[in-house]
């Protein structure tokens, strides 16, 4: 009975087909997903897709606080099934568009506050947030929000460590910061953390020192390269394990070539090829929340780079899905 009732239920948020209406029609949402407030999430759905279109916090290039929006109107294009991996992720778990944080555009602290506040109450319900920035900076306040029972492990995809200390006039929220503040604050265990695909000229012979002190495990592209993805991803399993896991994608990642929009870019990343190998590989994990962030339109008028962080936030939706099937027992 449990589970046609949430079959039931899930039926109900499904995204219309292209067959139905036009892809290019109607309000622009993430997938075309039915759009809820927060307050009326819980109990009706299980993954939430936000948006926290805020930049203030990033050190290079601006534009990335327009990523939400680039993302959802790339992500119309996106259909039921997930053709590599047969993941029906609108089958498995009921998902909706919960709209945009109101961050405050000029007030890091404040945008910090306002991002655990609104997600606060979604993980106390139970629901798996997947969010798009924004700068990586808003990653750290949701892990508060998501860790503050249990730190969580992470998977972590970028081209940069993003746990520096702080060196822009004393402050200390950047994102450049948001995985140091996160284990600071004990919502984020280093030792269940791996980050994937570093690369890129440093400040400082030492900059990686803390996060490898504290046990996060770094892994070069260059050493991606020479062992591989199977590989790597093997070991991104044994270091998360079987306990709750965050996923963060930041779609600098990927080399320039496949995504230029983007604020501190830097060449010899992953093809969108390998993203995707990637992203698919890390299914089967118990995913509990995830982001992609540092999407920057403005900085790609061909929308290739939104077009690739809407397919990956796809597959991430798929990872997510089948996390809370497992979890349903379904």
């Amino acid at each position: 009975m449990a589970n046609e009732v949430d079959a039931a239920r899930i039926a109900r948020y499904h995204p219309p087909s292209g067959m139905a209406s036009p892809r290019f029609s109607g309000v622009s949402s993430f997938m075309r997903l039915p759009v809820l407030a927060p307050a009326e999430a819980p109990g009706r759905i299980d993954i939430g897709l936000i948006g926290i279109p805020f930049d203030g916090a990033t050190t290079n290039r601006p534009g990335a606080r327009l990523g939400p929006r680039g993302v959802r109107d790339a992500s119309t294009g996106t259909r039921a099934l997930n053709a590599a991996t047969g993941v029906p992720p609108y089958d498995l778990a009921a998902c909706a568009d919960l709209g945009d944080v109101c961050v405050n555009p000029i007030d890091v602290a404040a945008t910090a506050s306002r991002i655990e506040a609104f997600y606060t109450p979604l993980a106390e319900a139970g629901i798996v947030p997947l969010s798009v920035g924004g700068d990586h900076f808003v990653t750290y306040p949701v892990l508060r929000a998501l860790g503050r029972r249990r730190p969580v492990g992470l998977v972590h995809i970028d081209a940069h460590s993003d746990t520096d200390d702080g060196q822009y006039d004393g402050s200390r929220l950047t994102h450049g910061t948001p995985f140091r503040r996160a284990i600071e604050d004990g919502v984020l265990d280093p030792k269940r953390t791996i980050q994937i695909g570093l690369r890129g000229s440093v400040d400082a012979a030492d900059e990686l020192d803390w996060a490898r002190g504290q046990g996060v495990r770094i892994v070069p592209m260059d050493t991606v390269m020479v062992r591989g993805l199977p590989e790597i991803v093997a070991e991104a399993r044994t270091v998360v394990g079987d306990g709750p896991t965050y996923l963060s994608f930041d779609i600098d990642a990927l080399d320039p070539a496949y995504a230029p929009g983007t604020g501190t870019p830097e060449m010899g990343g992953f093809t969108s090829r390998e993203a995707l190998f990637l992203v698919r590989a890390l299914g089967g994990l118990d995913f509990v929340g995830a982001d992609l962030v540092e999407v920057a339109p403005p900085l790609d008028p061909s929308g290739i780079t939104a077009l690739a962080g809407a397919t990956l936030v796809f597959e991430i939706l798929c990872l997510l899905a089948q996390a809370v099937a497992t979890r349903r027992g379904g």
